[in-house]
C-alpha cells in the first residue's frame, strides 16, 4: 500500500542483505529511494525493486564527508545500514561504526531530514566491555544521538532469510566438512527474520515509532548456539558431529586465520561475542521497544529456513522427505 505522503529516502548500504528488503518496502509505499553505496556499478540489482527511476544507486563513502552530504541533500529520511564484521585496511570499526555513523547523522541533521534510522546490533551494551565490534557499535549509537537526538536505533539479533550470513554459512560448512566446530554452545540467540526487521525500519522511517529510542529486535524463538547448528543440520539433512572448542582454543584458531591473505572466517573478536547471550532485554520488553511493541508478529525460523536451506542437502530439493539426516551423513 502506497504512503499518502511519499518522501525521498537515502539508504546507506541499501544494496545489501537487509537493505534490499527495506528498499523494496519503501518503494512499494511510493517513496523515492537513493541507495548510497561505494560501488553503484555493482548495485544495479536494486533498480527493479521499484518503478522506473524510483530507486537509484548513488556513490557515497562514509569515510568521505562530501559524498555523504551529496547523498543526503534534499532527503526527507536517512537510513544507515553500513557495518563491518572485522577490521580490514581503512575499513575499521572506528572509521565505519563510529566516525561514519557520526558523519551520516550530522549530515542528515544539516540537510533537514525529518527522520534518521540507524542499524546497530543486539547485545552491544552488554558485550562492549569485551568486544571491539560491540564497543564501536555502542559508541556509534551515542554519536548518532548526540548529532540527531530524534534518531531511532535498531538492534537486531542475528538475521535469517534468503542470503543471510549465518545459517547459509553453517549449512555450507555442514556440507563440506565431516565435523563442525562448536564455540559457545550454550550461548543464547534470538534470530530475527530479515523481512520483519525491514518492516520495523520502515515504520521508524515513516515516523510511526517513538523517536530517540533504541529498539531491540528478536524473533519468537530463543535457542542456544548448539541448538541453532542442530537446526541447520536438520534442514540440510546432515548429521555432522559437533566438536566443542574452548574459547581459548577458538581464539588460537582465529589468530591463525588472521595471518592468511584473505578475510578470516573467524576473528578473536567474534569469539568474544560468542560468549555473551544475544537476546532481547527485559527492559526493552517492559518498555515495548520490541517487535511486539511495534505491532509486528515476528516470523518463526520454522517458516523460513526450509525455503532456502534445502540447497545444502546432498540432492537438493529432491532429498525432501526422502533421506534421513543419519543416512545422508553416511552417504556424503
Amino acid at each position: 500500500m502506497e504512503s499518502l505522503d511519499p518522501k525521498l529516502v537515502t539508504v546507506f548500504g541499501g544494496a545489501g542483505f537487509v537493505g534490499t528488503q527495506i528498499v523494496q518496502l519503501l518503494a512499494a509505499k511510493g517513496h523515492r529511494v537513493r541507495v548510497a553505496v561505494r560501488r553503484p556499478d555493482l548495485a544495479g540489482h536494486v533498480r527493479p525493486l521499484g518503478t522506473v527511476g524510483q530507486v537509484v544507486p548513488i556513490q557515497a563513502n562514509i569515510r568521505n564527508a562530501a559524498s555523504i552530504e551529496r547523498a543526503v541533500a534534499g532527503a526527507d529520511i536517512v537510513i544507515n545500514l553500513v557495518g563491518i564484521g572485522g577490521n580490514r585496511g581503512a575499513q575499521t570499526f572506528e572509521a565505519v561504526h563510529v566516525e561514519g555513523a557520526k558523519a551520516i547523522a550530522q549530515a542528515a541533521k544539516a540537510a533537514g531530514a525529518s527522520a534518521l534510522v540507524h542499524m546497530s546490533a543486539l547485545g552491544v551494551d552488554t558485550a562492549a566491555a569485551i568486544s571491539q565490534y560491540a564497543a564501536s557499535k555502542l559508541a556509534g549509537e551515542e554519536a548518532v544521538f548526540a548529532a540527531f537526538p530524534d534518531a531511532v536505533v535498531m538492534r537486531p539479533s542475528i538475521l535469517f532469510g534468503q542470503g543471510d550470513g549465518f545459517f547459509n554459512l553453517m549449512a555450507g560448512l555442514a556440507r563440506l566438512f565431516p565435523v563442525l566446530p562448536l564455540i559457545g554452545g550454550d550461548t543464547k540467540f534470538q534470530p530475527a527474520y530479515v523481512g520483519d526487521v525491514a518492516e520495523a525500519f520502515v515504520l521508524a522511517a515513516e515516523g510511526k515509532l517513538k523517536t530517540g529510542k533504541v529498539y531491540e529486535l528478536g524473533g519468537p524463538q530463543v535457542e542456544t548456539h548448539r541448538q541453532l547448528i542442530e537446526r541447520v543440520q536438520r534442514e540440510a539433512l546432515r548429521n555432522r558431529p559437533l566438536l566443542p572448542l574452548s574459547f581459548g582454543m577458538a581464539k588460537m584458531l582465529a589468530g591463525v586465520m588472521s595471518i592468511l591473505p584473505f578475510p578470516p572466517m573467524l576473528t578473536a573478536d567474534q569469539v568474544e561475542l560468542l560468549s555473551v547471550d544475544n537476546v532481547v532485554s527485559d527492559a526493552a520488553i517492559k518498555q515495548k521497544r520490541t517487535f511486539a511493541g511495534m505491532g509486528i508478529v515476528p516470523t518463526s525460523m520454522d517458516t523460513i529456513l526450509p525455503t532456502y536451506l534445502w540447497r545444502f542437502r546432498k540432492h537438493g530439493q529432491f532429498d525432501k522427505d526422502l533421506v534421513s539426516p543419519a543416512k545422508d551423513a553416511s552417504a556424503a
